[in-house]
């Protein structure tokens, strides 16, 4: 599988400069990226926006760089170097690629996991998913191990520590019905659903920053 493509930090929004009469035209669009506030021109932001957009395709794991080129490319008023684009947005951290099914703590040791919507927990229909979303809608329905991580890994130092903690917890209750497995196992479970959690904006990955 080839590795999947996420948006890494939130949008800030437009800033607008002190001028008269005033100016339209954002002078900058700002990212919070870890520590930072870092400033995307219209071209960066639309290709940073555009990795939002396929909600069904990062929900399959679909979402990579070719297909995110592929998708700017085809876009109305699409930027002239898509690939330069994505390739820059990347380097600068705004844009994280790793696989799902590979090893997963250098990755998360990088990454905490910020909740960004509300819990909407279960159905009586399907109380083994646990739904998240906006406004009391869902939007994502994962199962428990990725639900508490959604909800809690934020506590600890990195999204690894926090697959890792989990880990232990579980061994020292002894649950054999519960048993969330290894932290690589956990971690297996919170990438699959990551990019969909990204995606419908009910998640953000920052960063490790130490103060």
């Amino acid at each position: 599988m080839p590795r999947v493509i996420v948006p890494v930090g939130f949008s800030l929004g437009p800033q607008h400069r002190y001028v008269h009469p005033p100016d339209p035209v954002p002078e900058t669009w700002e990212v919070h990226l870890g520590g930072d506030v870092v400033d995307l021109t219209e071209a960066e932001l639309g290709a940073y926006g555009f990795a939002y957009v396929d909600v069904r395709g990062h929900a399959k794991l679909q979402v990579n760089r070719r297909e995110l080129v592929r998708s700017l490319t085809a876009a109305p008023n699409s930027p002239p170097d898509a690939e330069a684009l994505v390739t820059a947005l990347i380097r600068r951290g705004l844009l994280l690629e790793f696989d799902p099914d590979g090893p997963l703590e250098q990755v998360f040791r990088r990454y905490r996991l910020f909740p960004t919507a509300e819990g909407l927990g279960t159905t009586p229909e399907e109380p083994e998913y646990h739904r998240m979303g906006h406004h009391g809608q869902p939007r994502v329905a994962v199962h428990n191990t990725a639900y508490v991580m959604w909800a809690f890994s934020f506590l600890h130092p990195n999204l690894w520590a926090a697959c890792e903690y989990l880990a232990a917890e579980d061994e020292e209750e002894d649950q054999a019905d519960a048993d969330r497995g290894s932290a690589q196992e956990i971690a297996q479970e919170v990438a699959a659903n990551l990019p969909m959690m990204i995606a419908t904006q009910c998640a953000f990955l920052d960063p490790v920053v130490e103060l």
